[in-house]
């Protein structure tokens, strides 16, 4: 399981939900703060298979499906539609599409919003897992973004180990993932 990834190994799904940003009302800024964020975060060669969508659950949970059992992300990370308004619709979609929920990483990232805005008690973010595919859903705000991912990423590439993905190399200067001693 500790093989050296081939950049063809490691594809990560990257999902901006915004009705305005899918219709270029305005730039996708939270798409492209999640990719940063991985290009710190990973030192693994990976490769991004990316998509903006309209708060509609159906695409939503189309686009996750095609991106796990088709395209082999070994990890889907979408952005924005976890509020509560009436168009907010990603944890549905999730939830829809998972076999398995992961409730510890919402629970994670409202904690640590919540040191920065009372609000975060709004927030629906979620995670599961379809079938050898790790989604985890944070909210659309880019500084936002790299809280919750700060938080909850530690627990990622062992997430993914255990679902006998790809081995993620972390810049450990930037993210220290945690792997038990074995």
């Amino acid at each position: 399981m500790d093989h050296k990834p081939k950049s063809t190994d490691i594809k990560i799904g990257i999902i901006n939900v915004s009705d305005r940003a899918s219709k270029g009302i305005y730039e996708d800024v939270p798409g492209k703060a999640i990719v940063e964020t991985l290009n710190d975060y990973l030192i693994s060669p990976w490769e991004k298979v990316y998509a903006v969508i309209p708060d509609e659950q159906d695409q939503l949970e189309v686009r996750m499906k095609k991106m796990a059992d088709e395209e082999g992300c070994c990890l889907i990370i979408t952005s924005g539609g976890t509020g509560p308004a009436k168009r907010d619709v990603t944890p549905e979609a999730t939830e829809a599409v998972c076999q398995k929920m992961m409730p510890g990483f919402g629970e994670l990232m409202r904690q640590v919003s919540l040191q920065y805005v009372p609000t975060a008690i709004l927030s629906r973010q979620t995670a599961g897992i379809r079938n050898q595919t790790l989604i985890v859903n944070l909210p659309g705000k880019p500084k936002a973004i790299r809280q919750c991912l700060d938080a909850v990423f530690p627990a990622i590439p062992y997430c993914i180990d255990l679902l006998e993905g790809p081995y993620l190399e972390c810049n450990e200067e930037v993210i220290k993932p945690f792997r038990p001693n074995k």
